[in-house]
This record gives structure tokens, C-alpha cells and sequence, in this order.
């Protein structure tokens, strides 16, 4: 198991559908077994949320200290990649990996960090709750009326080596609850009331097995990615980001690459806000691991079809607005005067309300 300084580091990722399943619990578990086996293991960090269970999984397990630093007169405490970097164990505990760090820090998120661990040649245990998948963020928003403010890029979970789903029934995690194996008693009668509802376990379990079992059929299954490719066709709104989510989703569910096209009319300046949803949407393809093409021209449907043409597409995924479904009623719909652009090839197109969810409480 010791790597080479040049040799990638193994990732094996914990997947659950809420905290409180036993992820944390499961991965000290076989951090424990591997020391026993002669494996060197450390926590880099360790989120127990005051469960005693857990606690005590990591009882006999090296630490390595966190790194605290001063910021705006508090003082704050992050993973300490240098010190592990010097401590250089096989392999490192990493509570939590979609967790944002502290201003200030070297990198902005705790999956980063991890990154950079694995580029090292060291092995990393992590986990991760399944509503926290960047692609799942509207849906998980319109299944539980919970807007999950912390996100994992979709390739974090597909570029790991292993992927493990701790699981247990709606039934057994609200019993957990109750018994104060989650939160403390005093948040038991709130998170039942709204996160841990019945129907919202249920839902994130679904989603945490379908994920799971995608991936298995990803791995066992032939090499068809080439026989579908998807182009989403983006715009300046802010719906734009719950399209491209959508979209990336799709391509995910058909194991196709994704293009994200956006038209822009090079006789007119972007606006402050136009820019920002550029920028976003430039950083989601990069995260869905997708192409981002900027088109300049006049002609937006001319402009998609011809890369349609050229790139093969044969899935195409539009925004539509109230305002253009209104204008539908009055003549041909964008879709069908792209679908006229398309004669001749065998093109899918996918019309997607861009009506925003219902938001809800923040989540984290």
C-alpha cells in the first residue's frame, strides 16, 4: 500500500443518504481494521457531532492536529493538508468532503484539499451525503424544500476509486434521531419536523441508490458514451444554472459527453449580472466535467444547429420560460424552428420549465 511520490493515492468515498446513516462510523471502523492489519492511518478531520458511538471509533487512531489560524479576531480550524504532507501516512480519514473552508484558507473546499492529497500519492477515506452532488441541488431543492448551500462536484464521486453506500431505512435513521444518536434532544423535535421527514428520507434514499447502482452499471456495462452526445443550449438567465443541471444529469443517466453552448450577440455589452451567470455557468461545466463553447451571432438557432451538425448531438436540451411558452401560442415555438434547422438528422430535443423551485430553508 505505500505509494510512490509520483503514484496517484486511492480514494475511497463513503455515500450516504443523511447524516446519521453511519458513514463516519463505517469509515473509522475500517480505518481501525487496516491499523490493526499494519496499514499507517491518521484523521486528518473528524467531524463525531457529539456522538458518543462514533467517538469511540476513533479511539487508538492517530491524529494529526488541525490547522488553526486567526481571521477577523476569531480563531478558526481547517485540515492541515502541509502537516499531513509532511506526517506522510498511507492513508488519511477525511470527515466530511463537501465542507466550504474557513477565509483564508489555501483552498476553498475540504474536497480540494483531499485532491491534492491523492496528487500526492496518499490514500484518503472520506464522506459525503448524497444531497450534497452539485448536479442533485434543484432536485433535491424541489423533493425537500431544502436549498443545500454546500456542493460536491459530480466528479469528485466519479473520478473515486470506490464508492461505498451506507444505508439504513427511513424508519431506523428517524429512530436513531429520536434516541439522540444524530443531534443533541433539543434539535430532534425541528429536524423531524422538516429534513427528516419520512417522505424526504425516501426520496434522498432513492436518489443515493440510483447514484450507486448507475455507477456499478457504468462499470460494468461496454463503452456506449459515444453513441449519444448532449448539447445543452444555455442563455443569460439565472435559470440557466438549474438547466446546465439538468442537462448534465441527463448526459450522466446516458453516460454521454456534455457540450454547453451558449449565443451571444456580439452587438451588445454583457451586463454585471449577464457576466456572473456566464462565469457561474463556466464554472458548473468545469465541475460536470463538460465543454463550454461561447458562440458570438446573430443567428442563436443557426448557430446551435450547425454545432449540432458538426459535433454529432443527438440530445439537445432548451430552457423554456413562461414568456417563450406564452409567444408559442402566438407561432412556432424556438423548438420547432430549431427542429426545422434540423432536417435530416436525428436530433432529441428536451424543453425544460425554467420556473425556479419553491425555495425553503437553507441547508447545509
Amino acid at each position: 500500500m505505500i505509494r510512490s511520490s509520483r503514484g496517484r493515492g486511492r480514494h475511497k468515498l463513503f455515500i450516504g443518504m443523511a447524516p446519521g446513516v453511519g458513514k463516519t462510523y463505517r469509515m473509522l471502523q475500517e480505518g481501525r481494521e487496516l491499523r490493526r492489519a499494519g496499514t499507517d492511518v491518521v484523521i486528518g478531520v473528524l467531524e463525531t457531532h457529539g456522538r458518543v458511538d462514533t467517538a469511540a471509533q476513533a479511539e487508538g487512531l492517530e491524529r494529526v492536529p488541525l490547522r488553526r489560524f486567526h481571521h477577523q479576531g476569531v480563531w478558526l480550524e481547517e485540515l492541515d493538508v502541509a502537516a499531513l504532507l509532511a506526517r506522510r501516512p498511507q492513508l488519511v480519514l477525511v470527515d466530511e468532503l463537501a465542507h466550504t473552508n474557513a477565509p483564508g484558507s489555501e483552498r476553498v473546499k475540504r474536497w480540494q484539499d483531499v485532491e491534492h492529497l491523492l496528487a500526492a500519492g496518499v490514500d484518503v477515506y472520506s464522506t459525503v451525503n448524497i444531497q450534497h452532488l452539485e448536479s442533485l441541488n434543484d432536485l433535491v431543492a424541489q423533493l425537500t424544500g431544502v436549498i443545500v448551500r454546500e456542493r460536491l462536484p459530480d466528479r469528485v464521486l466519479e473520478r473515486a476509486d470506490e464508492v461505498v453506500l451506507v444505508d439504513v431505512t427511513p424508519e431506523t435513521l428517524q429512530e436513531r434521531l429520536r434516541e439522540g444518536k444524530v443531534y443533541a434532544s433539543e434539535k430532534v423535535g425541528q429536524a423531524l419536523a422538516h429534513f427528516f421527514q419520512r417522505r424526504n428520507l425516501v426520496a434522498l434514499r432513492e436518489l443515493a441508490l440510483r447514484e450507486v447502482a448507475d455507477r456499478v452499471d457504468d462499470e460494468t456495462s461496454p463503452d456506449s458514451s459515444l453513441r449519444e452526445r448532449v448539447l445543452v443550449c444555455l442563455s443569460m438567465y439565472p435559470g440557466s444554472r438549474r438547466l446546465l443541471r439538468r442537462a448534465a444529469r441527463l448526459a450522466g443517466f446516458m453516460d454521454a459527453p456534455l457540450l454547453v453552448v451558449i449565443v451571444l450577440n456580439p452587438h451588445r455589452f454583457l451586463t454585471r449580472e449577464e457576466s456572473l451567470v456566464l462565469e457561474d455557468c463556466t464554472r458548473l461545466s468545469n465541475d460536470f466535467g463538460a465543454e463550454f463553447l461561447r458562440l458570438d451571432s446573430d443567428d442563436v438557432l443557426g448557430a446551435i444547429a450547425h454545432v449540432a451538425a458538426e459535433r454529432r448531438i443527438t440530445q439537445i436540451v432548451m430552457g423554456q420560460s413562461p414568456r417563450s411558452r406564452g409567444r408559442a401560442l402566438l407561432g412556432r415555438s424556438l423548438a420547432e424552428k430549431l427542429q426545422q434547422r434540423l432536417v435530416g438528422r436525428h436530433v432529441d430535443l428536451h424543453l425544460i420549465a425554467d420556473d425556479p423551485p419553491t425555495p425553503g430553508p437553507a441547508g447545509s
